[in-house]
């Protein structure tokens, strides 16, 4: 597999593992992770607000549940894509613009997976 393959993938797994450690991690013991120390101690990242915008409380058992599906989602578009299932870089793209929204590491993380995916298709 070529060294832009192995960028979509490890682009597209941190943040799929990432959904899944924080979701189940905050179902299991209630809340994501957060900084413990320092002015944003408690606090969640700028993604919050952005899904407070669309009306899901950030800390609501649907939101971790939402983080938890998603991570899930991701992760077996990764396996697939790795087995080279035709959908796959379909199943790539849409994950990784369902990750947009974390901001800010899921957002960068996704749009350089998208532009990766891009540029791959094109190629080939």
């Amino acid at each position: 597999m070529g060294v832009l393959k192995w960028l979509v993938v490890t682009c597209a797994f941190l943040v799929a593992a990432w959904f899944v450690f924080d979701g189940a991690r905050a179902l299991v013991v209630g809340d994501y992770v957060t900084p413990k120390s320092g002015e944003r101690a408690g606090q969640l990242g700028p993604w919050s607000k952005v899904v407070a915008t669309v009306g899901i409380e950030p800390r609501s058992t649907r939101m971790k549940l939402i983080l938890l599906v998603l991570g899930i989602c991701g992760l077996v578009a990764v396996v697939c894509f790795l087995l080279q299932l035709s959908w796959a870089w379909w199943g790539m793209l849409v994950t990784a613009i369902l990750s947009l929204w974390y901001l800010p590491v899921g957002t960068f993380l996704g749009a350089l997976e998208l532009i990766l995916l891009i540029v791959l298709r094109l190629k080939s």
